[in-house]
């Protein structure tokens, strides 16, 4: 009965904002599905028209409505560009839940998010065996980029080259860490999110090094989950919201100002979709407005709280640098000037921008798994953009992008490395 419900005020909520669409069709041109498509139903503008119908098409033809949604990166540059405010990433988000909630989820996606993402110990404890035996079915491939290939043909990997699981992730590595802000100084909490912790253990570790330079105090519970976005783009409003609980229990625990962390989808899932999908439970909502509201990307957090700024001049011949920007980081939570403030703080740094450094790199989480071809297509392009700027290293503020972007330069053999932000600045601070 409270699925029903959930449902039914859920299925109310798009009716609302349905209605704002006026078919103006300007998606289309910021689509990156589109770009490599042609197809008028990849829009958000014909994923809109045919959620106009939901509850009649979803009893008619559930699963192709839901195959249709799917084909959806869920970058937010549709909702970034629209002229009528209409937030196409919430409702193919709330769509999702509604046609989850009607159809269920496959024992595949059912097994992977409530029997494991949803208990985080659990899932540390299968990633941490994954780590000790993944050598047997993979290869290096890439010493550059540390990437892996299957050994032998996989349905599930395909010819992707991957970065493999870290073999001690960073919870593994690092004790919790319990300060209080006894002064004047910004204290911080640290959420690290699960590609980090799992496969770039690496970014943490210099987000400590880098907040401990500055002095920042720093809390860091010993247990953290998933911030939910593969539950929730999944369909999966339970394991979302079950996450939500687990890590406001955690943090809300801790004497600090400011939360912080290194991936860009972590900060735009806290920050937008936790308050817009816990409208409906009232303690809840409140709970996550007050963490939402003191949520920043670590970037963010450096150039406009602590003071870092681009060095005033550059040294002659410096290391080429660009940058591409996360959909989730700049079109979400509008950050794009911190990151590339913050790289440029080494003068070693020469900093050169890329064609379209905002288009989608075509990762969109699950959508890889689901539709690799039309992802590696969408990555092909953002390749050559980096390509073009003869740079040796392009810059991220996304562990998923840094993924994409790995496996793309892998296969095109460009001998370009993948770097976040903070690495970069963290090896200034070591050289200075």
């Amino acid at each position: 009965m409270d699925d029903m419900r959930a449902l039914t005020r859920l299925m109310k909520e798009l009716e609302e904002q349905l209605v704002l669409c006026i078919s103006c069709g300007l998606c289309q041109a910021v689509c990156p599905l589109y770009a490599v498509t042609g197809r008028e139903a990849d829009v958000a503008r014909g994923k809109l028209a045919l959620l106009d119908g939901l509850m009649r098409e979803m009893f008619d033809n559930p699963q192709g409505v839901w195959e249709r949604l799917n084909r959806c990166l869920l970058c937010g540059s549709c909702a970034a560009g629209c002229p009528s405010g209409v937030s196409a990433l919430e409702i193919f988000l709330k769509a999702r839940a509604i046609l989850a909630g009607y159809m269920g989820m496959s024992p595949g996606k059912r097994l992977l998010l409530r029997g494991m993402l949803a208990h985080p110990t659990l899932f540390d404890r299968i990633t941490e065996w994954g780590a000790r035996f993944q050598k047997v079915f993979t290869k290096e491939v890439d010493e550059v980029l540390g990437t892996s290939c299957a050994r032998i043909s996989s349905p599930l990997i395909g010819d992707r080259h991957f970065r493999p699981l870290a073999e001690r992730p960073f919870h593994a590595r690092r004790r919790p860490q319990m300060r209080a802000s006894k002064d004047s100084q910004t204290a911080v909490g640290l959420f690290v999110g699960c590609l980090i912790d799992k496969v770039f253990p690496e970014i943490a570790e210099d987000t400590l090094k880098v907040l401990e330079h500055h002095r920042i105090p720093v809390f860091l519970p010993g247990e953290q989950g998933c911030c939910g976005i593969p539950a929730l783009s999944s369909g999966d409003m339970a394991t979302f919201l079950r996450l939500v609980r687990f890590n406001l229990d955690r943090f809300e625990e801790g004497p600090f100002d400011v939360l912080i962390t290194s991936c860009a989808t972590c900060a735009s899932t806290i920050k937008k979709m936790w308050p817009v999908m816990t409208r409906s439970d009232a303690a809840l909502h409140a709970r996550v407005l007050r963490m939402s509201e003191k949520t920043m990307d670590i970037d963010q957090f450096l150039v406009s709280r602590v003071g870092v700024r681009a060095a005033p001049a550059r040294e002659e011949g410096g290391t080429c640098v660009t940058y591409h920007d996360p959909c989730h980081l700049k079109k979400s939570l509008g950050v794009w000037k911190e990151p590339r403030e913050l790289i440029q703080a080494d003068p070693r740094i020469r900093l050169v921008e890329m064609p379209e450094a905002d288009t989608c790199c075509g990762m969109g989480g699950s959508f890889n798994l689901q539709y690799y071809e039309l992802s590696a297509r969408i990555g092909e392009r953002k390749r050559d953009r980096i390509l073009s700027t003869g740079c040796g290293i392009v810059a991220t503020a996304c562990p998923a992008c840094m993924m994409q972007l790995s496996d793309m330069l892998s296969k095109g053999e460009a001998g370009i490395r993948v770097k976040h932000p903070i690495q970069l600045y963290a090896e200034y601070l070591d050289a200075t």
